[in-house]
């Protein structure tokens, strides 16, 4: 259905403006042609394309576990721990704020990566740039995992790579515009905007569990029957391709 599209592209722009604060000093420090707009643009293009193809790969795996746990028929139990742990995600900081620091448990894995934009960073050729996104769709973030959530969901490799993917697209048009002009959107708009990503995640978790529970509410909460055809007709369009 167009609406499994419409959610990762959502995603990916409501999302972007907590992008501008994760990978918005890396976008702006990128190693543009200062005074050439198209070789600027193209380099932008070719970051944010790293990226995507990045997070299309983690859909292509995660889509293939979520095709697993379909077969195993716990598909309607994933929906609902994924819907369940995407709403602790949201309270979770409410509760531990000094308790646990989650950046704290993947600061080596991201320290290495930094390290290696760092390199990468001394150049400004068109790989150079590419390379920079290839590696930054792997930085730890948690609207990434968010949209991973989403991919594992599709119960299927194909619709997880497309759903990551779109991803990726939703957060170019906010990425590209802090690429080509610095600091252009305001702190103050951001910090309005970044309010609303948690809300959003939470609605997200909610309606999973509404689809997991398979309550026959149309396009929300569709009955089991349903939701296994609709599933398989996603597999036999794959197959077909």
């Amino acid at each position: 259905m167009i609406t499994d599209w419409i959610t990762p592209l959502t995603i990916g722009l409501v999302g972007s403006f907590h992008c501008i604060g994760m990978c918005g000093p890396i976008a702006i420090a990128l190693p543009l042609k200062e005074h050439n707009w198209p070789s600027k643009i193209s380099g932008a293009l070719l970051y944010n394309t790293g990226r995507t193809l990045t997070y299309a790969a983690m859909g292509v795996i995660f889509g293939l576990l979520g095709q697993g746990i379909h077969l195993a028929g716990f598909q309607q139990w994933t929906s609902i721990l994924l819907g369940v742990a995407l709403i602790i995600s949201v309270l979770f900081p409410y509760f531990f704020k000094q308790k646990l620091n989650w950046e704290n448990l993947v600061s080596g894995y991201a320290a290495r990566l930094v390290n290696n934009l760092r390199k990468l960073f001394t150049t400004g050729s068109y790989s150079s740039l590419f390379l920079i996104g290839l590696l930054n769709g792997m930085l730890p973030c948690g609207l990434v995992y968010v949209a991973i959530a989403g991919a594992i969901n599709t119960s299927d490799l194909v619709s997880g790579a497309i759903f990551m993917a779109l991803f990726g697209l939703g957060t170019i048009p906010m990425m590209l515009t802090v690429s080509l002009s610095g600091n252009a959107v305001s702190s103050g708009l951001r910090s309005k905007m970044r309010r609303v990503v948690p809300y959003f995640v939470f609605l997200l978790g909610v309606l999973f569990v509404l689809r997991g529970l398979s309550l026959g509410i149309p396009y929300v909460s569709p009955k089991a029957e349903k939701l296994e055809l609709h599933s398989e007709q996603q597999t036999e369009g794959s197959c077909c391709h």
